[in-house]
Protein backbone atom coordinates (compact mmCIF):
# COMPACT_ATOMS: atom_id res chain seq x y z
CA UNK A 1 0.00 0.00 0.00
CA UNK A 2 1.61 3.29 -1.12
CA UNK A 3 2.40 6.06 1.18
CA UNK A 4 1.23 4.07 4.18
CA UNK A 5 3.67 3.12 7.13
CA UNK A 6 2.45 -0.39 8.49
CA UNK A 7 5.23 -1.26 10.96
CA UNK A 8 7.53 1.77 10.88
CA UNK A 9 6.99 5.01 12.46
CA UNK A 10 6.62 8.43 10.74
CA UNK A 11 8.75 11.30 10.52
CA UNK A 12 7.33 14.64 12.72
CA UNK A 13 4.83 16.21 10.85
CA UNK A 14 5.43 20.31 9.02
CA UNK A 15 3.11 21.55 11.90
CA UNK A 16 6.05 20.58 14.54
CA UNK A 17 8.71 21.58 11.83
CA UNK A 18 7.49 25.17 12.06
CA UNK A 19 7.24 25.19 15.64
CA UNK A 20 10.89 23.78 16.20
CA UNK A 21 12.28 26.53 13.63
CA UNK A 22 11.27 29.52 15.38
CA UNK A 23 11.14 28.21 18.74
CA UNK A 24 13.40 30.52 20.40
CA UNK A 25 12.51 33.96 18.02
CA UNK A 26 10.82 35.27 20.61
CA UNK A 27 7.84 35.17 18.31
CA UNK A 28 4.25 33.80 18.75
CA UNK A 29 3.47 30.32 16.96
CA UNK A 30 -0.31 29.32 17.05
CA UNK A 31 -1.19 26.08 15.44
CA UNK A 32 -4.76 25.95 14.23
CA UNK A 33 -6.33 22.69 15.78
CA UNK A 34 -8.35 20.98 17.98
CA UNK A 35 -5.92 20.30 20.73
CA UNK A 36 -3.95 17.39 19.78
CA UNK A 37 -1.25 18.48 17.74
CA UNK A 38 0.08 20.60 20.72
CA UNK A 39 0.37 17.61 22.91
CA UNK A 40 2.25 15.50 19.91
CA UNK A 41 4.65 18.43 19.53
CA UNK A 42 5.43 18.86 23.07
CA UNK A 43 5.67 15.80 24.24
CA UNK A 44 7.59 14.32 21.25
CA UNK A 45 9.08 16.55 18.94
CA UNK A 46 10.54 19.22 21.11
CA UNK A 47 13.13 18.47 23.89
CA UNK A 48 12.73 22.11 24.84
CA UNK A 49 9.70 22.68 26.13
CA UNK A 50 10.52 21.64 29.55
CA UNK A 51 13.76 23.92 30.10
CA UNK A 52 12.91 27.07 27.67
CA UNK A 53 10.01 29.41 27.53
CA UNK A 54 8.07 29.87 24.06
CA UNK A 55 4.73 31.34 23.24
CA UNK A 56 3.69 28.24 21.22
CA UNK A 57 0.10 28.04 21.38
CA UNK A 58 -2.86 26.25 19.99
CA UNK A 59 -6.13 27.40 18.76
CA UNK A 60 -8.80 25.00 20.54
CA UNK A 61 -10.97 24.60 17.09
CA UNK A 62 -14.25 23.27 17.58
CA UNK A 63 -15.99 21.13 15.51
CA UNK A 64 -19.10 23.83 15.01
CA UNK A 65 -16.18 26.42 13.75
CA UNK A 66 -14.24 24.01 11.30
CA UNK A 67 -17.68 23.31 9.79
CA UNK A 68 -18.65 27.17 9.49
CA UNK A 69 -15.54 28.31 8.82
CA UNK A 70 -15.47 30.65 12.19
CA UNK A 71 -12.06 32.36 11.29
CA UNK A 72 -12.92 35.49 13.08
CA UNK A 73 -12.80 34.03 16.58
CA UNK A 74 -8.84 32.72 15.75
CA UNK A 75 -8.24 36.50 14.91
CA UNK A 76 -9.67 37.90 17.66
CA UNK A 77 -7.76 34.71 19.68
CA UNK A 78 -4.32 35.46 18.39
CA UNK A 79 -5.04 39.41 18.88
CA UNK A 80 -5.98 39.19 22.57
CA UNK A 81 -2.71 36.90 22.80
CA UNK A 82 -0.18 39.73 20.94
CA UNK A 83 -1.66 42.33 23.04
CA UNK A 84 -0.78 40.93 26.14
CA UNK A 85 2.74 39.01 25.04
CA UNK A 86 3.62 41.63 22.58
CA UNK A 87 5.56 38.93 20.42
CA UNK A 88 8.12 39.75 17.73
CA UNK A 89 6.54 38.49 15.58
CA UNK A 90 3.12 35.86 14.72
CA UNK A 91 3.07 32.57 12.58
CA UNK A 92 -0.07 30.64 12.09
CA UNK A 93 0.81 26.47 11.38
CA UNK A 94 -1.94 24.47 10.20
CA UNK A 95 -3.06 20.89 10.54
CA UNK A 96 -5.02 18.60 8.97
CA UNK A 97 -8.87 20.14 9.87
CA UNK A 98 -8.21 23.39 8.44
CA UNK A 99 -6.26 21.63 5.46
CA UNK A 100 -9.78 20.15 4.81
CA UNK A 101 -11.49 23.44 5.11
CA UNK A 102 -9.62 25.08 2.86
CA UNK A 103 -8.59 27.80 5.46
CA UNK A 104 -6.69 30.82 4.34
CA UNK A 105 -3.55 31.59 6.43
CA UNK A 106 -1.72 33.84 4.25
CA UNK A 107 -5.01 36.00 4.14
CA UNK A 108 -5.53 35.92 7.83
CA UNK A 109 -1.90 37.08 8.65
CA UNK A 110 -2.46 39.54 6.65
CA UNK A 111 -5.24 40.79 8.91
CA UNK A 112 -3.78 40.54 12.13
CA UNK A 113 -0.57 41.89 10.65
CA UNK A 114 -3.05 45.04 9.48
CA UNK A 115 -4.83 44.96 13.43
CA UNK A 116 -1.72 44.59 15.55
CA UNK A 117 1.40 45.78 13.28
CA UNK A 118 3.27 43.01 14.62
CA UNK A 119 4.57 41.02 11.06
CA UNK A 120 2.73 37.74 11.10
CA UNK A 121 2.66 34.73 8.63
CA UNK A 122 0.70 31.92 7.92
CA UNK A 123 1.67 28.90 6.57
CA UNK A 124 -0.89 26.15 4.93
CA UNK A 125 0.92 23.08 6.62
CA UNK A 126 -1.67 20.40 6.53
CA UNK A 127 -0.05 17.37 8.58
CA UNK A 128 0.29 14.98 5.45
CA UNK A 129 4.17 16.56 4.70
CA UNK A 130 7.46 15.77 7.24
CA UNK A 131 9.36 18.65 9.61
CA UNK A 132 11.67 19.82 6.54
CA UNK A 133 8.70 21.00 5.01
CA UNK A 134 7.23 23.12 7.91
CA UNK A 135 10.89 24.53 9.33
CA UNK A 136 11.90 25.02 5.75
CA UNK A 137 9.21 27.18 4.62
CA UNK A 138 9.67 28.74 8.75
CA UNK A 139 13.15 29.77 8.08
CA UNK A 140 12.54 31.52 4.77
CA UNK A 141 10.14 33.22 6.20
CA UNK A 142 12.52 34.40 8.31
CA UNK A 143 15.15 35.43 5.60
CA UNK A 144 12.72 37.07 3.68
CA UNK A 145 11.08 39.35 6.07
CA UNK A 146 13.22 39.65 9.51
CA UNK A 147 16.36 39.96 8.38
CA UNK A 148 17.91 43.26 7.81
CA UNK A 149 20.41 44.83 5.53
CA UNK A 150 23.61 45.05 7.58
CA UNK A 151 27.75 45.49 5.87
CA UNK A 152 29.24 42.48 5.39
CA UNK A 153 32.06 40.78 7.66
CA UNK A 154 35.45 41.52 6.10
CA UNK A 155 36.32 38.55 8.03
CA UNK A 156 35.31 34.86 6.90
CA UNK A 157 31.84 34.43 8.84
CA UNK A 158 28.91 31.99 8.80
CA UNK A 159 25.71 31.30 9.25
CA UNK A 160 24.85 27.91 10.12
CA UNK A 161 21.53 27.33 8.51
CA UNK A 162 18.96 24.20 9.60
CA UNK A 163 19.73 23.54 13.19
CA UNK A 164 17.05 22.20 14.83
CA UNK A 165 16.76 19.54 17.76
CA UNK A 166 14.68 17.53 15.28
CA UNK A 167 17.76 16.70 13.34
CA UNK A 168 20.73 17.08 15.98
CA UNK A 169 18.61 16.70 19.74
CA UNK A 170 20.00 18.61 22.35
CA UNK A 171 23.04 16.21 22.86
CA UNK A 172 25.57 18.80 21.88
CA UNK A 173 26.20 18.47 18.32
CA UNK A 174 25.19 21.95 17.70
CA UNK A 175 28.27 23.74 20.17
CA UNK A 176 30.38 20.88 18.73
CA UNK A 177 29.92 22.47 14.49
CA UNK A 178 30.12 26.25 16.46
CA UNK A 179 33.78 25.04 18.36
CA UNK A 180 35.17 23.38 15.17
CA UNK A 181 34.59 26.13 12.72
CA UNK A 182 35.63 29.09 15.46
CA UNK A 183 38.62 26.59 16.04
CA UNK A 184 39.86 27.12 12.34
CA UNK A 185 39.59 30.83 12.49
CA UNK A 186 35.37 31.27 11.01
CA UNK A 187 33.35 33.47 12.87
CA UNK A 188 29.83 32.18 13.41
CA UNK A 189 27.60 34.71 12.98
CA UNK A 190 24.37 33.06 14.11
CA UNK A 191 22.49 29.81 14.56
CA UNK A 192 19.77 29.24 12.63
CA UNK A 193 18.00 28.68 15.09
CA UNK A 194 19.69 27.23 18.32
CA UNK A 195 21.62 28.87 20.39
CA UNK A 196 21.55 32.13 18.68
CA UNK A 197 19.63 35.51 19.81
CA UNK A 198 16.73 36.65 17.47
CA UNK A 199 18.74 40.12 17.02
CA UNK A 200 22.06 37.77 15.74
CA UNK A 201 19.90 35.88 13.18
CA UNK A 202 18.52 39.58 12.30
CA UNK A 203 21.78 40.61 11.34
CA UNK A 204 22.72 37.52 8.92
CA UNK A 205 23.38 39.54 5.91
CA UNK A 206 26.54 40.56 7.57
CA UNK A 207 27.99 36.96 7.12
CA UNK A 208 30.40 36.51 4.20
CA UNK A 209 29.15 32.63 3.71
CA UNK A 210 26.29 30.19 5.20
CA UNK A 211 26.36 26.40 6.19
CA UNK A 212 24.02 24.43 5.50
CA UNK A 213 23.94 21.56 7.83
CA UNK A 214 20.31 20.20 7.12
CA UNK A 215 17.35 20.19 4.52
CA UNK A 216 15.35 22.68 6.67
CA UNK A 217 17.91 25.32 5.88
CA UNK A 218 18.05 25.28 1.96
CA UNK A 219 15.12 27.30 1.62
CA UNK A 220 16.67 30.17 3.99
CA UNK A 221 19.70 29.74 1.93
CA UNK A 222 18.35 30.37 -1.62
CA UNK A 223 16.56 33.52 -0.13
CA UNK A 224 19.56 35.09 2.10
CA UNK A 225 21.83 34.36 -1.60
CA UNK A 226 18.83 36.43 -3.46
CA UNK A 227 18.64 39.10 -0.93
CA UNK A 228 21.73 39.63 0.25
CA UNK A 229 24.01 38.21 -2.52
CA UNK A 230 25.40 35.56 0.24
CA UNK A 231 27.07 32.18 -0.91
CA UNK A 232 26.20 28.83 0.57
CA UNK A 233 27.58 25.79 1.16
CA UNK A 234 25.25 22.61 1.77
CA UNK A 235 27.16 19.89 4.54
CA UNK A 236 26.94 18.74 8.33
CA UNK A 237 30.45 18.41 9.76
CA UNK A 238 30.88 14.79 10.67
CA UNK A 239 34.63 13.31 11.13
CA UNK A 240 37.79 15.77 10.73
CA UNK A 241 38.57 15.24 6.84
CA UNK A 242 34.57 15.64 5.97
CA UNK A 243 34.56 19.13 8.58
CA UNK A 244 37.97 20.51 7.01
CA UNK A 245 36.85 19.73 3.65
CA UNK A 246 33.58 21.45 4.98
CA UNK A 247 35.82 24.60 6.22
CA UNK A 248 38.03 24.88 2.72
CA UNK A 249 34.88 25.22 1.01
CA UNK A 250 33.57 28.00 3.30
CA UNK A 251 36.65 30.53 2.92
CA UNK A 252 36.52 29.62 -1.02
CA UNK A 253 33.21 30.70 -1.08
CA UNK A 254 33.29 34.04 1.33
CA UNK A 255 33.35 36.82 -1.17
CA UNK A 256 31.83 35.07 -4.11
CA UNK A 257 27.48 34.04 -4.84
CA UNK A 258 28.63 30.77 -5.39
CA UNK A 259 26.61 27.48 -3.92
CA UNK A 260 28.56 24.14 -3.21
CA UNK A 261 26.52 21.22 -2.15
CA UNK A 262 29.43 18.88 -0.96
CA UNK A 263 26.74 15.83 0.01
CA UNK A 264 27.71 14.17 -3.73
CA UNK A 265 28.47 11.19 -2.74
CA UNK A 266 28.90 7.91 -5.13
CA UNK A 267 26.05 5.29 -3.80
CA UNK A 268 27.39 1.53 -3.01
CA UNK A 269 23.39 -0.77 -2.12
CA UNK A 270 25.31 -3.33 0.06
CA UNK A 271 25.41 -0.07 2.76
CA UNK A 272 22.49 1.62 3.59
CA UNK A 273 22.02 4.94 5.94
CA UNK A 274 18.34 6.14 6.26
CA UNK A 275 17.77 9.76 7.23
CA UNK A 276 17.40 13.49 6.86
CA UNK A 277 19.22 13.68 3.10
CA UNK A 278 21.87 16.76 4.27
CA UNK A 279 23.27 14.86 7.23
CA UNK A 280 22.98 11.09 5.99
CA UNK A 281 24.56 12.48 2.98
CA UNK A 282 27.61 14.20 5.40
CA UNK A 283 28.06 10.75 7.23
CA UNK A 284 28.06 9.13 3.87
CA UNK A 285 30.76 11.50 2.62
CA UNK A 286 32.80 11.24 5.97
CA UNK A 287 33.00 7.33 6.10
CA UNK A 288 34.13 7.24 2.42
CA UNK A 289 36.83 9.92 3.40
CA UNK A 290 37.84 8.21 6.42
CA UNK A 291 37.06 4.83 5.70
CA UNK A 292 36.80 4.25 2.51
CA UNK A 293 32.81 2.92 3.15
CA UNK A 294 30.84 4.06 -0.04
CA UNK A 295 27.21 4.06 0.83
CA UNK A 296 23.54 4.18 -0.82
CA UNK A 297 21.50 6.92 1.38
CA UNK A 298 17.82 6.76 1.62
CA UNK A 299 15.86 9.27 2.81
CA UNK A 300 12.31 9.73 3.97
CA UNK A 301 11.89 13.14 4.52
CA UNK A 302 11.32 15.28 1.64
CA UNK A 303 14.31 16.48 0.11
CA UNK A 304 16.10 18.28 -3.04
CA UNK A 305 18.27 16.11 -5.06
CA UNK A 306 21.48 14.65 -3.84
CA UNK A 307 23.53 12.37 -6.18
CA UNK A 308 23.81 9.16 -4.08
CA UNK A 309 20.39 10.04 -2.47
CA UNK A 310 16.66 8.49 -2.75
CA UNK A 311 13.75 9.63 -1.35
CA UNK A 312 11.35 6.77 -0.55
CA UNK A 313 8.02 7.79 0.95
CA UNK A 314 6.81 4.49 1.94
CA UNK A 315 7.69 0.94 3.12
CA UNK A 316 7.43 -0.34 -0.04
CA UNK A 317 9.83 2.12 -1.25
CA UNK A 318 12.40 0.98 1.14
CA UNK A 319 12.20 -2.18 1.31
CA UNK A 320 13.72 -3.64 -2.21
CA UNK A 321 16.54 -1.33 -1.12
CA UNK A 322 16.79 -3.07 2.44
CA UNK A 323 16.75 -6.59 0.70
CA UNK A 324 19.95 -5.69 -0.93
CA UNK A 325 21.90 -4.81 1.77
CA UNK A 326 25.08 -6.06 3.93
CA UNK A 327 25.16 -3.24 6.43
CA UNK A 328 22.09 -0.52 7.49
CA UNK A 329 22.78 2.37 9.89
CA UNK A 330 19.08 3.78 10.83
CA UNK A 331 17.02 4.63 13.95
CA UNK A 332 16.39 1.54 15.77
CA UNK A 333 12.51 1.70 15.07
CA UNK A 334 13.94 1.03 11.27
CA UNK A 335 15.07 -2.95 12.28
CA UNK A 336 11.59 -4.06 12.26
CA UNK A 337 11.59 -3.99 8.19
CA UNK A 338 15.61 -4.76 7.49
CA UNK A 339 16.58 -7.98 6.52
CA UNK A 340 17.62 -10.48 9.68
CA UNK A 341 20.83 -10.83 7.75
CA UNK A 342 21.68 -7.65 7.11
CA UNK A 343 24.14 -5.58 10.28
CA UNK A 344 21.88 -3.13 11.78
CA UNK A 345 24.08 -0.39 13.22
CA UNK A 346 21.19 2.12 15.02
CA UNK A 347 21.56 6.23 14.56
CA UNK A 348 18.52 7.30 16.58
CA UNK A 349 16.92 10.38 14.64
CA UNK A 350 14.70 12.95 16.99
CA UNK A 351 12.10 13.84 14.45
CA UNK A 352 11.77 9.99 13.41
CA UNK A 353 11.69 8.12 17.53
CA UNK A 354 10.87 11.15 19.26
CA UNK A 355 12.41 11.26 22.98
CA UNK A 356 12.55 7.10 23.48
CA UNK A 357 16.60 6.79 22.19
CA UNK A 358 17.82 10.10 22.79
CA UNK A 359 20.06 9.13 25.30
CA UNK A 360 21.57 6.79 22.47
CA UNK A 361 21.77 9.64 19.57
CA UNK A 362 25.80 10.87 19.19
CA UNK A 363 27.46 13.94 18.25
CA UNK A 364 28.95 13.22 15.20
CA UNK A 365 31.00 16.15 14.92
CA UNK A 366 33.00 15.69 17.83
CA UNK A 367 32.14 11.94 18.19
CA UNK A 368 32.44 10.69 14.13
CA UNK A 369 35.91 8.41 15.68
CA UNK A 370 34.20 6.94 18.55
CA UNK A 371 31.08 5.83 16.30
CA UNK A 372 32.36 4.04 14.05
CA UNK A 373 34.81 2.44 16.61
CA UNK A 374 32.07 1.16 18.56
CA UNK A 375 29.95 0.23 15.57
CA UNK A 376 33.76 -1.68 13.66
CA UNK A 377 33.23 0.84 10.88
Amino acid sequence: MKQTARIISTYAGDTSGVCSALFELGGMTVMHDASGCNSTYNTHDEPRWYDMDSLVFISALTETEAMLGDDGKLIRDVLEAAERFRPRFIALAGTPIPMMNGTDFEAIAREIESRSGIPSFGFDTDGMHSYIRGAGRALEAVALRLCGFADKSRDCSVNILGATPLDFSVKGAVPAMVRKLEAAGITVNSVWAMGSSFERIERSAAASVNLVVSSTGIPAAKALRERFGTPYVIGTPCGELFTNRIIRALREAAGTDSAADLTRISPDPRFVIIGESVTACSLAAALKEERGRSALVLSGTECDEHPGCLFCRDEDELQPHLDKAEVIIADPLYRPVCPSAARFIPLPHEAFSGRIYRERIPDLTDGFESFCKENLL
